[in-house]
């Protein structure tokens, strides 16, 4: 063997229902639905208002997953060493292989594995089979969608007798200059066999954009049926280093030639890594390689819609860039551990990433399943199983994530010390969380019936001390909802980095107060205010929106089933605020332009309180227009005229009143002496025509994930717009029905978090014009018809 044989099992058979009997290997699945891992069963049933808002209306249950796999497709020899590893399964996964009870895992967000060596060895007719039980009968688990099901990748891998033990290695660079860089690679070396065995290794890190390679050789001997820890240290002259504005990788190859007395051999295994430092510095922030970097970055959920939590990597790809191109450089994995392909598009692209553990300890947090803030609210969820399996949890999140330069820091938590939910402190008779609007009076006191706040400070050590025995290299971190309050009680000593959620209020008083502590908005509203408290105290490391992606789940009340805090909307289509951060985040032009109706008041007006769009009536009267405008000087025109622009200090834009007659609005932005972006608004007419067009993978994006080796042609991705004569969005939305012709459709998301459609649907209505559809690879065509429209043929 000279290689890791990875074989993706993909194709499974599905039940959702408990068939006590399916762990046996004789068991008949022959009547169970075919399908494709990763899966979520959730989004393929109906909403309903009598499941919980938190999880975004969409049931659960008990389900059975069965695959079988010919022993003879894994091109093993009789010493191999197999293992069965699953991504992630939401949640309470049970494994039996062949009829052998493995073991189970209740977190769904973190990587497990199996050794199967022993139990291929007994299978008398070379075939293997994999049962898996999903228990996801609490759907008020959690306070944001997970989706239900094997969600992430399953593989086996086939090694031979000597190896690289699973996700021992760790990469790390330190003494970072743009002359040299010194590299360790720490390793847990394997032997099988009965007798020692003399290896080889050679390290090989190849740089995949020049193709510069660096290699390194020790030799050692493992004893028989041991394990034995390797430690190489190598200085890389003149690195190419890993950033955000330059996301240089490499390939670390390794490199095993091992002889016993009686054999011989070789293997190799590979990791993709990136050489860089990382930094958090009290008082000039985020330094990266040495240089001041600013994280602008947002939080993120997992779930795309209709897809649930089991994402295309071509999906979050498309998401990726449209952040990307607004200014987005960061992403915190909120409130759990993402799905690989997630970390390796942040390596490919350049976005830092905080990479978070738990939403909650050792006791649940409230979890609203008939509206938000409703009483009273169910305390299911990951709570039951932390005093057993944090730790495990926490280590297998970092050895699988470690060697991912796009990660920055480890989180141990969101929120921990949310006011009264559910702990408590004497210090505050009365707590106020940011998220406590309506609540009753009752909850807000302090009880001393319930857990006391200063438990969290013992649990967040603890955390604290597992995560710097399994990653020295990065820092410690947590998201703070009550700094008031935990800034006193000791929960934020132990940390590197302090999160805070909304509190930049608190900013310039506590960086008085711990002047040697790094400060970062963990969490943070989309006002102006909120990154003006970035940009003007250099000390702040950056800010994460909540959040960058509408999402499922969190929702206020039926029918709306999900979150619209985002700057996409399920869809990956970019709403109006996206463009106003661009104007704040990018360097790159930018002019856009919005409406809403005039009203001659003076208070501030939020657009969640106060809409924008780009459609307005044609009448008597006026309209206020928004003008979102970066990297040049602005000019607004109506009807040709020039009007001039006022800078809303509250908001971050410019303004001005036009007639509501105006029959064009128009924004140029230029730079020596061009115009350098343009923006058109006309009020908008009838659709009368359908435009589809299948959105490809930009050439530069494409290379990148090549060269890491991530497949992003998983799905074909058709972004749908109903257009008027003008060829603008047009002023009213009308039903889309997709018909994919030899292949499938994997479903069409429109971005309206109040549309309840059933996602298994054919057709789904337009949202602000918009409308995507997501189709299997391989299939041939897909027609797509609205009424009085022709219909458009997209050919794959």
């Amino acid at each position: 063997m000279t290689g890791v044989q990875t074989h993706r099992v993909a194709e499974w058979r599905f039940a959702l229902e408990d068939h006590r009997g399916a762990w046996a290997k004789s068991f008949d699945d022959s009547g169970w639905r075919a399908v494709t891992v990763p899966h979520d069963w959730s989004v393929e049933q109906d909403f309903a208002p009598d499941h919980a808002s938190g999880t975004g209306y969409l049931p659960g249950g008990v389900g059975w997953y069965r695959a079988h796999v010919p022993l003879d497709a894994l091109e093993r020899a009789d010493d191999a060493h197999i293992t069965l590893s699953f991504g992630g399964v939401y949640k309470n996964a049970e494994v039996w292989v062949n009829g052998y009870h493995l073991g189970g895992r209740p977190n769904g967000h973190v990587p497990f594995s199996f050794d199967l060596t022993e139990i291929v060895a007994y299978a008398p007719d070379g075939d293997l089979v994999i049962s898996v039980r999903v228990d996801r009968t609490e759907i008020a688990d959690s306070r944001w969608y997970n989706g239900s099901g094997i969600t992430r990748a399953v593989v086996l891998d086939v090694h031979g007798p000597v190896r690289v033990a699973a996700q021992s290695t760790a990469f790390t660079s330190s003494g970072v200059t743009a002359e040299s860089a010194v590299i360790r690679i720490a390793q847990t070396l394997v032997n099988d066999l009965s007798q020692d065995a003399e290896v080889r290794v050679r390290h090989e890190l190849r740089s995949l954009a020049s193709g510069a390679e660096h290699a390194f050789e020790r030799e050692m001997r493992v004893p028989a049926g041991a394990s034995v820890e390797l430690v190489v240290d190598g200085r890389i002259p003149h690195p190419e280093l890993w950033s955000d504005a330059d996301p240089a990788l490499h390939r670390l190859s390794t490199q095993l030639t091992w002889r016993t007395a009686d054999a011989r051999g070789r293997s190799e295994s590979a990791e993709i890594v990136g050489i860089r430092s990382i930094v958090f510095d009290a008082d000039r922030g985020l330094l990266v390689n040495g240089e001041s970097r600013t994280l602008r970055g947002v939080c993120l959920h997992e779930d795309a819609g209709v897809l649930g939590v089991a994402v295309p990597a071509q999906v979050w790809l498309r998401r990726l860039l449209a952040l990307r191109d607004m200014g987005c450089n960061a992403i915190r994995m909120a409130h759990n551990p993402h799905d690989a392909v997630l970390y390796a598009l942040c390596d490919a692209l350049g976005f830092y990433v905080i990479d978070e553990a738990f939403d909650e300890w050792e006791n649940p947090k409230n979890k609203w399943w008939q509206g938000h803030n409703v009483y009273p609210p169910k305390h299911e969820g990951y709570a039951t199983h932390f005093p057993q399996w944090h730790e495990q949890d926490l280590r297998d999140m970092i050895a699988a994530h470690r060697n991912h330069p796009s990660i920055i820091a480890w989180s141990i938590g969101n929120e921990v010390d949310y006011p009264n939910d559910p702990y408590v402190s004497e210090l505050f008779h009365e707590m106020t969380g940011n998220n406590d609007a309506d609540k009753p009076a009752q909850e807000r006191v302090y009880d001393p019936s319930r857990p006391d706040i200063r438990r969290l400070t013992t649990i967040a050590r603890r955390l604290g001390r597992i995560v710097r025995e399994a990653d020295p290299s990065r820092p410690v971190t947590l998201a703070a909802a009550f700094p008031e309050l935990s800034s006193r009680t000791g929960l934020l000593d132990d940390l590197d980095v302090v999160g805070y959620n909304y509190k930049e209020q608190l900013y310039a008083q506590d960086h008085e107060r711990f002047p040697d502590k790094p400060f970062l908005g963990s969490e943070n509203g989309h006002g102006y205010a909120e990154w003006r408290a970035v940009v003007d105290n250099e000390y702040v490391s950056g800010q994460f929106l909540w959040t960058g992606i509408d999402y499922l789940g969190e929702a206020h009340g039926w029918p709306i089933h999900g979150s619209g805090a985002g700057l996409l909307t399920l869809a990956g289509f970019p709403k109006h605020e996206w463009h106003l951060r661009r104007s704040w985040w990018s360097e790159e032009p930018t002019a856009h332009l919005v409406v809403r109706a005039h009203e001659a008041v003076a208070d501030r007006k939020a657009f969640w309180t106060h809409p924008v769009s780009r459609h307005w009536e044609t009448e008597d009267g006026a309209i206020e227009v928004i003008a979102f405008a970066g990297g040049g000087e602005p000019r607004f025109t109506v009807d040709g005229l020039d009007v001039p622009l006022e800078f809303d200090q509250d908001g971050g834009y410019l303004r001005a009143v036009a007639p509501a007659s105006a029959a064009v609005l128009t924004l140029e932005v230029s730079a020596g002496g061009h115009v350098v972006a343009r923006d058109e608004l006309r009020p908008a007419g009838v659709p009368t025509r359908l435009d589809a067009e299948v959105w490809r993978v930009p050439d530069e994006a494409a290379r990148r994930c090549a060269a890491a080796r991530i497949d992003v042609d998983d799905v074909v991705q058709i972004e749908c717009a109903l257009r008027d004569d003008s060829g603008a969005l047009a002023s009213s939305d009308a039903t889309v029905a997709a018909d994919a012709r030899g292949g499938d459709l994997l479903g069409l998301e429109n971005g309206d978090l109040a549309d309840v459609t059933a996602y298994r649907s054919t057709g789904r209505r337009t949202y602000r014009g918009r409308l995507i559809a997501y189709v299997r690879p391989g299939t041939a065509e897909v027609r797509l018809s609205t009424p009085g429209i022709e219909t458009v043929t997209v050919q794959l």
